[in-house]
């Protein structure tokens, strides 16, 4: 089925930058909703953000709205997230996943693909 790898993970400076990839496997299809999400130590998993292949559009939880962006690039089968004025609390497990239904949702259990996660770090 769809497999999704995550990278670029890493300890970073509050207010740096960093950009997560999540590469999908060759049977992801255009029509699936892709998502990000992370957890926290002792947290729930939250949701980070979305987005459709076709036509690109995104939507994303209030807490790293105008911070983060996520973009894509069916023909490679990549998902980004590009994180700006990263905050210590934005440490976490980043998690790229795959929506085959496309509900457009923002909860785990829409989410029926996950990738292992990568790690990262804000130091203040």
């Amino acid at each position: 089925q769809v497999q999704l790898v995550e990278s670029g993970g890493g300890l970073v400076q509050a207010g740096g930058s960093l950009r997560l990839s999540c590469a999908a496997s060759a049977r992801i299809f255009n029509s699936y909703d892709m998502g990000w999400f992370r957890q926290a130590p002792g947290k729930e998993r939250e949701f980070v953000g979305g987005i459709r292949w076709s036509g690109g559009t995104t939507y994303y939880a209030d807490s790293v709205k105008g911070r983060f962006t996520i973009s894509s690039d069916f023909a490679k089968k990549m998902v980004y997230l590009q994180m700006n004025s990263l905050k210590p609390e934005d440490t976490a497990v980043y998690y790229c996943a795959a929506d085959s239904l496309a509900t457009g949702g923002r909860q785990t259990y829409e989410f029926d693909y996950w990738g292992q996660g990568t790690q990262v770090t804000v130091s203040s």
